[in-house]
């Protein structure tokens, strides 16, 4: 029946709301601050947003994927609390690019259900990949230590964000037409068949515009999720491990020549291995970072009780580390297996689907936030090199935050191929 449509979708906001409206009491109790009471109601009119969401979807038959929306709201939420938190600018900020966020999924999820056309557009979508790659090297920002920002005026917009994007569009279509050969190859060498120039070609290119972001962009996470996400699309379709072998072996060669040709890289890599001589300089942000998760133990110092702000840019690339101090680690690994259910979700749409380049976008997608998620919290955490990427969802930045509820909204459209088992949650 019409009332019990999108239920369960509907339970869970109901119960992330109820989770967005403790933090944002516990803020108003224990934050001083002229603002509360705009915060407060910045949280209801999210909340009413994202049941409108549901609501609209129920009038227009939408049958996507339930659990998609409620574990975004989450994110979303925890993005809110902790930025008003820390700066009372970035969480107003934060607000006004999340009910963006839901305007494009809302538009999304109106005008491109039918969505098979966008697999028709690789060629372009190539071509303005490479155009969001190159403009930022010669008339891009430098922040952070990466140059890949465009500086428009009134904001800053980083186009490697939806490069990401363009890249998972073009993959999955170049992916449908090439699989067959891919997986089975086209030469024989020494008795293994692989696939011939044309089919590898994109290999050694992705390599190579991977290199062209660590040495122009002095982008490494860039870089290492551009590659690592094709890599993840290109098994998904074949199912051979040598492409991921071969491809892993080319980055970290091409890695290490960077190490030894190009100061910046050998910086990051140095400052990793040992932040302690650069304890006053480059490796402050990492040891801060490792102080805050240490200072926050099992359960946290307490939402407000921390000194998160010690942690340079840590609304951004550090927010996990805030997060951890002040509600512990119990908290930190609540929100690494909200990623995971949300990855779930994501590679369940990619298995359910019918169509093949729905399958290969679902999972280059969801393989994209994955990919992500584990690269910043691995920086956070000092398991890989900083990188300067965001946390989805949950980090401060528009461009960040826009791409992620592209995301999101195409998984979502993806998901309403099978109506039969999306109405079953």
């Amino acid at each position: 029946m019409w009332f019990i449509a999108r239920l369960k979708e509907r339970t869970l906001l109901l119960i992330a709301s109820a989770y967005f409206l403790t933090g944002a009491g516990t803020i108003y109790l224990t934050r001083p601050g002229d603002n509360k009471g705009l915060f407060l109601t910045g949280a209801g009119v999210l909340i009413l947003a994202l049941f409108a969401l549901s609501y609209m979807w129920q009038r227009l038959d939408f049958n996507g994927n339930q659990y998609l929306l409620p574990l975004a709201a989450i994110f979303s939420y925890t993005s809110l609390i902790f930025l008003y938190r820390l700066d009372q600018a970035y969480a107003l900020r934060q607000f006004i690019w999340l009910l963006a966020g839901l305007a494009i999924v809302a538009f999304i999820t109106c005008f491109l259900r039918n969505y098979n056309f966008l697999a028709d557009y690789k060629y372009i979508y190539a071509v303005l990949g490479i155009i969001g790659l190159v403009l930022p090297i010669f008339w891009g920002t430098e922040q952070g230590g990466a140059k890949s920002w465009l500086d428009l005026g009134f904001f800053h917009i980083q186009t490697s964000e939806f490069v990401k994007i363009l890249l998972v569009l073009f993959l999955a279509s170049f992916l449908t037409e090439n699989r067959l050969i891919l997986a089975k190859g086209t030469r024989n060498f020494y008795g293994f068949t692989i696939p011939g120039p044309q089919e590898w070609g994109p290999l050694v290119l992705m390599w190579a515009i991977s290199l062209l972001l660590l040495i122009f962009q002095k982008d490494l996470g860039g870089a290492l999720i551009f590659f690592s996400t094709f890599l993840a699309m290109v098994y998904v379709a074949t199912a051979r491990i040598f492409y991921t072998i071969s491809g892993a072996s080319l980055f970290l060669i091409g890695t290490a020549f960077c190490y030894r040709y190009f100061e910046h890289i050998r910086w990051r890599i140095k400052v990793w291995l040992n932040p302690w001589p650069y304890a006053d300089t480059a490796g402050y942000q990492v040891l801060q970072s490792l102080f805050a998760l240490s200072a926050g133990g099992l359960t946290g110092t307490g939402l407000g009780n921390g000194f998160p702000n010690f942690i340079p840019a840590v609304h951004t690339d550090f927010i996990f580390a805030a997060i951890t101090e002040e509600i512990g680690l119990l908290g930190g690994i609540g929100i690494i297996i909200l990623y995971f259910l949300f990855l779930y979700s994501g590679f369940q749409v990619a298995v359910k689907t019918k169509d093949e380049f729905a399958s290969l976008l679902a999972s280059g997608l969801t393989a994209l936030i994955g990919i992500q998620t584990f690269v910043i919290i691995a920086g956070v955490t000092k398991l890989l090199p900083l990188t300067g990427i965001t946390l989805p969802f949950i980090s401060y930045g528009g461009s960040s935050l826009g791409a992620n509820f592209i995301i999101l909204g195409l998984l979502l459209v993806v998901s309403q191929e099978y109506p039969e088992r999306s109405r079953s949650g």
